[in-house]
């Protein structure tokens, strides 16, 4: 019989929380033992342990808390690793998006996989839109890990790996050279309060911000 206990970690202030902590609330409903915490340092001992949204690497004494420590990424794994995986696949014109949930590794989401599924795009989506497709995926892939825990088995990742980087606020930045159709895959990533789109002309900078106006 697995421990019932499970642990969810957001080690930041991401947009992921509030989906932690819906997931927090159905495993609860489901009679798991779940808490949610915001540093590692408190991840308490049991079965799992989902990392969602973590931009820090997670110690090994904090891994061996847990049978398993698991993360969501959103790429065809071991291509695309490392920071932002979907918005660099959007800006790269991608309606497709790859999403798994794999074991964590000491090495940067190097680990084995659980599930493989994908999130389907329409290319109107602007980055409230699709974090709320990505936030309800990731509590899916998180139920049906323990669903199904039983007759899953986790697959080693093969092939040549490439990475993206983290993204600042200069990948905001805009051609004016360029048409808005041209960009508008750039502008569907942009967070209007955090790094919001702009341009530079004539020695001025100017914030421009995105709405989008019939849902």
């Amino acid at each position: 019989m697995k421990n019932n206990n499970i642990c969810i970690l957001v080690d930041n202030d991401s947009w992921i929380l509030s989906y932690a902590e819906k997931l927090q609330s159905i495993l609860s409903g489901l009679g798991y033992v779940a808490s949610l915490v915001r540093k590692a340092e408190h991840v308490s001992e049991g079965f799992v342990n989902f990392m969602l949204g973590c931009t820090n690497i997670v110690s090994k004494n904090v891994l061996e808390k847990n049978k398993h420590n698991l993360v969501v990424h959103e790429s065809a794994l071991p291509l695309g690793r490392g920071f932002s995986p979907m918005s660099w696949q959007i800006i790269e014109g991608k309606s497709e998006i790859p999403i798994c949930l794999l074991e964590a590794d000491e090495n940067v989401d190097a680990g084995q996989i659980w599930i493989q599924d994908s999130i389907e795009l329409n290319g109107t989506e602007l980055v409230n839109d699709w974090r709320a497709l990505q936030g309800e995926k990731t509590v899916e892939l998180c139920l049906l890990f323990l669903k199904n825990y039983e007759s899953l088995k986790p697959i080693s990742q093969a092939g040549v790996s490439t990475w993206y980087r983290r993204r600042t606020t200069m990948d905001s930045i805009l051609d004016i050279n360029k048409s808005l159709s041209d960009q508008f895959n750039l502008l569907r990533t942009v967070d209007n309060e955090k790094y919001p789109a702009f341009f530079e002309f004539a020695g001025k900078t100017y914030l421009i911000k995105i709405e989008k106006l019939d849902k």
